[in-house]
């Protein structure tokens, strides 16, 4: 019986990794601002779903609501960083207010439960550690430009965080979802004030969303499953054949965009080089 520690859990995706944990048999603790949710999974389940409420952005909260899980169920094996929201507007729209929220929930919330919970897993001497990414994450797009932000900087503290905790038994993985049919976008969505002068790219990219599908969060859930039971997990993995596709095809345009410009990238270290030298 595996002990998780899942944030964000009331919905969406958390709420589906919460009842595949439960339904293989293991232990959760589930946090969100509002666990209310949860109450049918808390009857349903004797005992082996445990949830209170936790801001995540508060680093102070996340050391004692981590404390409490460890009380209460003696060790963590997998936690699982899912708790964020979105903000959606053009970078030049984007209030220093409106910033500084998102960041402190999708980046630094997550960065303060990893570094509550580390300990933990470090004297276990195992455990494993699921950072949920996004698609966005592998490329700004307009209107994501902070939410794609936040994610590169979660995927790249989670790199080096897995080389620094790899010889303690435990492991790091990210994972990069695409669409799935959660709240992300209503419930947990902040908007920019719009400025006209995006009027034309807004209703282009509305044009090129409305046709995009979402899928079960318990697919997603399914893979996340199986990755946990591996001996040797990914330190990245993408959840989903779209994603997949989408996240192949911005790293071929990439590698295609070095390839063009090699020649002058190369002068940067070769002293009194010219172009075609």
């Amino acid at each position: 019986m595996r002990t998780w520690f899942i944030t964000g859990a009331s919905r969406g995706l958390g709420r589906a990794f919460t009842e595949a944990a439960l339904a293989a048999g293991d232990r959760v603790v589930g946090v969100a601002r509002d666990v209310g949710p949860l109450d049918d999974l808390i009857a349903a389940t004797d005992g082996r779903l445990v949830a209170y409420p936790l801001d995540v952005a508060d680093r102070a909260a996340v050391l004692a609501g981590v404390r409490r899980a460890v009380g209460e169920l003696g060790r963590l094996d997998v936690v699982v960083n899912n708790a964020g929201g979105a903000l959606l507007g053009m970078v030049e729209e984007i209030t220093e207010e409106q910033a500084r929220a998102h960041l402190d929930v999708n980046f630094f919330g997550a960065l303060w439960v990893s570094q509550a919970v580390l300990p933990v897993l470090r004297e276990q001497g195992s455990g494993h550690l699921l950072q949920v990414s996004s698609l966005g994450a592998s490329g700004g797009f307009a209107s994501t430009g902070l939410y794609s932000a936040g994610k590169a900087a979660l995927e790249a503290v989670s790199d080096a965080l897995a080389m620094e905790v790899e010889s303690f038994g435990v492991r790091v993985t990210v994972l990069n979802p695409g669409g799935y049919e959660t709240e992300l976008f209503t419930r947990g969505l902040t908007q920019t004030a719009p400025h006209p002068a995006y009027d034309p790219l807004r209703a282009k990219l509305n044009e090129m969303w409305s046709a995009a599908e979402d899928f079960d969060p318990a697919l997603a859930a399914d893979v996340v499953m199986r990755v946990v039971a591996l001996p040797d997990p990914p330190k990245r993995i993408h959840l989903g054949g779209v994603a997949f596709d989408l996240a192949r095809e911005m790293g071929a345009e990439r590698a295609a965009e070095y390839a063009r410009w090699e020649e002058l990238s190369r002068l940067g270290d070769r002293p009194g080089a010219r172009p075609g030298q």
